[in-house]
């Protein structure tokens, strides 16, 4: 019998991967990653769970002992608490600290979930470990395994897990890939399984929801500056720090008596300038192209150029783009059509059809071959 040893979180998703590998006949041995630690991490303000008398991370571990016992299974409990700080959250920051907006959960994927959690699998005999990713994997070929788009398009994570190796991807199993949410959770309150009606996390991978503006507060010292209009020079008002703002945002810049809505364009962080503009097709928010940084391709093998899908942020539609490869981790991406509020920081993730082809770092943005420094 293989055995499989998965994630649980505590939520439905991981529940329902456990219910459908034991119906597969995997031996599954359940591991709840214990990742943040409130108190040793200085997670104070925006903190609204501080006054609880059980902690948010604590009530998912019941669940999940709940889970693992309604299903008959083995339940450990991990701490990467160390590995979490010095491989995704001190990047998290720095990226900040630099007026980027950096992707957290891209990097948990990478360095927790399947680097540190899938070592620890290993040193107990997994022949596999297991998520509750919607997200599928094509095994078939043995010397190429495949990382494909979840069925269900709403809810699809590829996005997240586009720095994946060949090597973490084959000892890698999804198995709620091949269905819809609405499915999982039929299928949780079918076998009664406990969590069936529990919401969704949300909120920063494995810290949670935060007041996001006093949480950084915790790590990042706040510095007010002005907000200017990048067309007339203008300033219009205040901000509260670079870091809070990305772009393309419209909500929480507090300006008004315009006609059209305000949107962040850009920043100049020498400066602590934050650029805004008015209209949500404004010109200062498209783009045409982008240099990509740290890029990890999936697939074993790739031409200097091609042609396929992008995605900028997470849920944004395709979008039609040429790739040209400089070096192995760095590549030119040429937009067939203008794309609104490229950002770097972000993750730039890219498809051919259902295939995740792997992604990278939105380094500098592009429009009409001049990089947009405003940015």
């Amino acid at each position: 019998m293989k055995r499989v040893v998965l994630g649980l979180s505590g939520g439905v998703d991981s529940a329902v991967a456990a219910y459908l590998l034991k119906q597969q006949g995997y031996e599954v041995i359940g591991v709840f990653m214990r990742n943040w630690d409130s108190n040793l991490n200085n997670d104070i303000l925006g903190n609204p769970t501080n006054d609880d008398e059980v902690c948010p991370q604590e009530k998912d571990y019941q669940d999940a002992v709940a889970v693992a016992k309604h299903l008959g299974i083995e339940i450990r409990r991990v701490d990467f608490i160390k590995e979490y700080w010095d491989e995704v959250f001190t990047y998290f920051i720095e990226e900040y600290a630099r007026g980027r907006t950096p992707n957290p959960d891209i990097l948990c994927n990478k360095h927790i979930k399947f680097k540190a959690f899938l070592d620890y699998a290993m040193s107990i005999g997994a022949d596999y470990i297991a998520t509750g990713h919607y997200a599928r994997i094509d095994h078939r070929n043995p010397q190429e395994s495949l990382l494909l788009r979840g069925v269900d398009n709403n809810k699809d994570q590829t996005y997240f897990l586009c720095q994946l190796s060949q090597p973490q991807i084959e000892k890698a199993l999804f198995p709620i890939g091949d269905y819809t949410k609405d499915v999982v959770r039929q299928i949780a309150i079918e076998q009664k399984i406990p969590v069936a009606n529990k919401k969704d996390s949300t909120g920063i991978c494995f810290i949670g929801e935060r007041d996001f503006r006093e949480f950084l507060k915790n790590y990042i010292p706040a510095k007010p500056g002005k907000m200017v209009d990048i067309v007339t020079g203008h300033v219009i008002g205040d901000h509260q720090g670079i870091m809070y703002y990305t772009i393309g945002q419209r909500k929480g810049l507090h300006i008004g008596g315009a006609k059209q809505p305000w949107f962040v364009v850009g920043k100049n962080y020498d400066e602590n300038v934050l650029y805004i503009a008015q209209g949500d097709e404004s010109e200062w928010l498209m783009s045409d192209g982008a240099l990509i940084s740290d890029v990890n391709w999936i697939r074993l093998s790739h031409p200097e150029t091609l042609d396929c899908q992008a995605k900028f942020r997470y849920r944004q539609k395709d979008n039609a783009v040429t790739v040209q490869f400089i070096d192995p981790t760095h590549v030119y991406v040429r937009f067939h059509q203008p794309v609104k509020a490229v950002t770097p920081g972000q993750a730039a993730v890219f498809y051919d059809g259902e295939i995740c082809l792997g992604g990278g770092t939105i380094d500098k943005v592009y429009k009409n071959g001049k990089e947009l420094t405003y940015l």
